[in-house]
């Protein structure tokens, strides 16, 4: 499968702008034969909690890229913001040219910069099939939360993890990623924005990890006049996840009834006076 990864400096609040270079960037992979072109979290909107200004009641968004998947004969990845009536929905779809055939919502809301005020968590983890990987995707902070990859990775293969992570924080994004690719033995893919957003600094920084923890390579495609961190990287990815878990099989010991178990003696434990 060949998978795009979609490193762009994403202009604030401004969906059409932003649809425009999306397209730009197909033009380009469509020389490729791109199979998966995957953009950041809150892709056409940057991330930005004027929810008044962002959300969707008819899920534009994913009706626009549905119309460039149709017509660049690629799947694509995209984030944005559902109004769900007093908090709103951070989501992320994946729509094929036949249709949607994934949808996400962010399970954890990232407290730290306010989203938990305009935004609910989500509750479910719906995985799809892309070119013989099964896939799943976190969004950004729910990166920090090792349970619901574990989870995942029982099915599958590749894990998309879409995000607006600032620079300031970029050891812990690719520490993170790279942890857990390793320790669910699964392709982990970030997909960050890039260069100055919304008063925040974002270095990019959009990579895949193997199921061992290498960073793969990638071939790098710009357009003219992009910002310096802006780039497309795109893979040429084999699913040899079974290969992997085969030769090292480390998800054979997990003990799951036992971590059950001691959660729910912490749980009583931390009831007692």
């Amino acid at each position: 499968m060949k998978a795009a990864l979609g490193q762009l400096q994403i202009q604030w609040e401004d969906k059409q702008a932003n649809l425009k270079k999306v397209e730009a960037y197909l033009k380009l992979l469509s020389e490729k034969k791109t199979d998966l072109f995957l953009l950041p979290e809150m892709s056409l909107t940057g991330f930005s909690m004027h929810t008044e200004r962002t959300k969707e009641c008819r899920e534009e968004t994913v009706g626009w890229l549905q119309g460039l998947a149709e017509r660049y004969g690629v799947t694509i990845g995209g984030g944005w913001v559902r109004d769900g009536g007093e908090l709103c929905e951070n989501h992320y779809s994946i729509v094929s040219p036949e249709g949607r055939i994934l949808d996400y919502i962010k399970l954890h809301p990232f407290r730290f910069a306010g989203e938990t005020a305009y935004f609910r968590g989500g509750d479910t983890l719906p995985v799809c099939d892309i070119k013989g990987f099964c896939v799943g995707v976190q969004i950004c902070y729910d990166l920090r939360f090792p349970e619901p990859f574990q989870i995942l990775s029982k099915r599958a293969e590749l894990i998309m993890v879409p995000a607006n992570w600032p620079a300031a924080r970029s050891g812990h994004w690719k520490s993170l990623l790279k942890a857990r690719a390793i320790e669910n033995m699964a392709y982990v893919a970030g997909i960050n924005c890039a260069g100055e957003m919304g008063e925040v600094f974002y270095s990019g920084d959009s990579r895949i990890y193997a199921p061992d923890g290498t960073k793969l390579e990638a071939e790098t495609i710009r357009l003219q006049g992009c910002c310096p961190e802006e780039r497309v990287l795109l893979y040429d990815l084999q699913n040899d996840v079974h290969r992997y878990r085969e030769c090292f099989p480390v998800k054979e010991d997990r003990r799951e009834r036992l971590y059950q178990r001691l959660q729910e003696e912490t749980w009583n434990y931390e009831g007692k006076e």
